[in-house]
């Protein structure tokens, strides 16, 4: 089938703006389809409009019962840097769509503020939680987001101040690429405007400020980066664990026994894409994961809570899985082996006699590798405190 479905970005100059190709794709049209800023930009014409829908795949239908016709789509800048372009990816063809993309946000603003896109994170607050800036606050570290309204900047600002990174330059651009262009600038400790236009863009040049604690995105946290009760892997067996999980960008672990969920929290900050589901029996660890990873900068965790392994059942197949607690329940080794992914990983510590012989066994069964990790830090310059000694067993599934 010959392509049917035009994506066009747009931006603030609206009609003037677009191209006369452009402009006649849109005028040949049966159905034009955007969002209501969108659909007042263009003239009306023979063709008919429709809104999208929230969430927007309430709309995808209405699209396709016109296969076959010109369906054209407008969307904002780039529809394919967080735009509408992935979710019409995932119902439409390539053989069925064109896409003609206008300059994103990100690369206007990286355009007026001098900005090589490359060196910067780009980030969108749009229906995302806030604490995913947490993640990428660094020194001298450039980031530029997408709001979600006109409140976000003030948002941004306070959690900027409460975190130590007061000093860090703010700018928000109103209605980017327009005649109605603006630039607000000030440092977050003293901004003061409570509301901006709701179609803006955030610039953040990050400041180390006195309270600010910059954190590495390598594994090892320091273990008071983490609320806990004492259920916590210790930051260097956590990096010796991090390291044999050895996660990939984009891959899924499963933890079983999370504890405070210091290791998901650091899987989750490892790469790009990284997705984790954390398995706690008890309620209060379980409040405690979800409040380590919004303040760690990664609130998207998924969190079950329940007994293994009778909670696995039903959960996507993963890449890799932790086992914190449970290394003696025969039942649970014999789910996570079954649901794990072919070339998948699994890392297990053990610290009683109980869990060590129990990874013995396991050893003899599936192979892999067997060490044991021992850690002892000086106290008062005089002796070697030894920490308890753990054992781990790494193994992989073939493929």
């Amino acid at each position: 089938m010959s392509a049917w479905l035009v994506v066009i970005g747009i931006g603030e100059e609206g009609w003037s703006a677009l191209s006369g190709a452009m402009q006649a794709l849109i005028e040949s049209a049966a159905l034009v389809v955007g969002g209501e800023r969108h659909l007042a930009l263009i003239p009306k014409g023979r063709y008919e409009t429709l809104a999208w829908k929230s969430p927007l795949a309430d709309t995808l239908p209405a699209i396709a019962r016109r296969r076959g016709q010109r369906v054209v789509v407008l969307a904002s800048g780039d529809p394919f840097c967080y735009g509408v372009g992935a979710v019409l990816a995932r119902r439409f063809t390539r053989d069925e769509m064109i896409v003609l993309p206008a300059p994103s946000a990100f690369s206007l603003v990286a355009a007026r503020l001098l900005w090589p896109l490359e060196d910067c994170v780009c980030l969108s607050f749009h229906a995302r939680p806030l604490e995913r800036l947490r993640l990428h606050l660094a020194p001298a570290a450039r980031i530029i987001a997408l709001s979600n309204d006109g409140r976000t900047p003030g948002k941004v600002a306070q959690l900027l101040r409460e975190s130590g990174w007061g000093d860090s330059q703010l700018m928000v651009f109103e209605h980017l690429g327009g005649p109605r262009e603006h630039r607000i600038e000030a440092i977050a400790a003293e901004w003061h405007t409570e509301r901006v236009a709701d179609l803006n863009t955030i610039a953040l040049h990050c400041v180390v400020g006195p309270g600010a604690k910059p954190l590495s995105r390598c594994a090892g946290l320091p273990d008071d980066a983490f609320h806990h009760d004492g259920q916590i892997t210790k930051h260097a067996v956590r990096a010796a664990t991090l390291a044999a999980l050895a996660p990939l960008p984009g891959e899924l672990l499963w933890d079983i026994g999370a504890g405070c969920g210091s290791v998901t929290i650091e899987w989750l900050r490892a790469a790009r894409g990284m997705e984790a589901i954390a398995i706690e029996r008890d309620k209060a660890r379980a409040a405690l994961i979800a409040d380590n990873a919004a303040q760690l900068g990664v609130p998207d965790i998924e969190i079950v809570c329940g007994d293994a392994p009778g909670t696995l059942v039903g959960l996507p197949a993963p890449d890799a899985i932790f086992i914190g607690g449970g290394v003696s329940n025969a039942a649970i080794w014999d789910a996570v082996w079954q649901s794990l992914r072919p070339g998948g990983r699994i890392v297990a510590n053990a610290v009683s006699l109980a869990g060590e012989a129990a990874l013995f066994l396991r050893h003899e069964t599936l192979g892999g590798e067997l060490s044991r990790i021992a850690v002892a830090q000086a106290e008062n310059h005089r002796f070697w405190r030894q920490s308890m000694q753990v054992t781990q067993l790494v193994v992989a599934k073939p493929r």
